[in-house]
């Protein structure tokens, strides 16, 4: 059985492999973990380290860095960037176009309105309304 990679150069040169998700096509990095049962849209991008747990779902156009984790059920809507190192719990949902940054975590359940910004480092415990721009405190 043979496989197909795709290298990608990213913005400072250097050549990334990929392969395609079964669930949605979506590139997933060598050295990184999807689950099966998760969803990665064709247009989406999983780095080498991050992790996506069970029926995670990432929408279009959406960018999970390395080291991230994904946990069971997260929805992840269009648009959003997932930062190194952050942690999403499970059942969260992350509306379109939000950004969360590098190590920052959103708690179990928690919902991230659309076009909202989580600071790097930053710990979300609560839902907040559409384009808020939450800090580490």
């Amino acid at each position: 059985m043979s496989r197909t990679f795709h290298e990608i150069e990213g913005e400072r040169g250097e050549v990334s492999r990929y392969r395609r998700h079964p669930n949605g096509k979506g590139f997933v990095a060598v050295g990184s973990e999807v689950d099966p049962s998760a969803f990665v849209d064709p247009s989406s991008y999983v780095e080498t380290g991050a992790r996506v747990g069970p029926r995670a779902s990432i929408g279009p156009g959406s960018w999970v860095e390395s080291g991230a984790a994904i946990g069971t059920g997260v929805l992840i809507e269009a648009n959003v960037h997932i930062g190194a190192g952050a942690q999403i719990g499970r059942g969260a949902r992350i509306g379109s176009h939000s950004r969360i940054g590098a190590r920052a975590g959103v708690a179990d359940e928690t919902r991230v309105e659309r076009d909202s910004t989580i600071a790097p480092g930053a710990l979300v415990r609560r839902s907040g309304p559409a384009g808020e721009y939450m800090k580490a405190a």
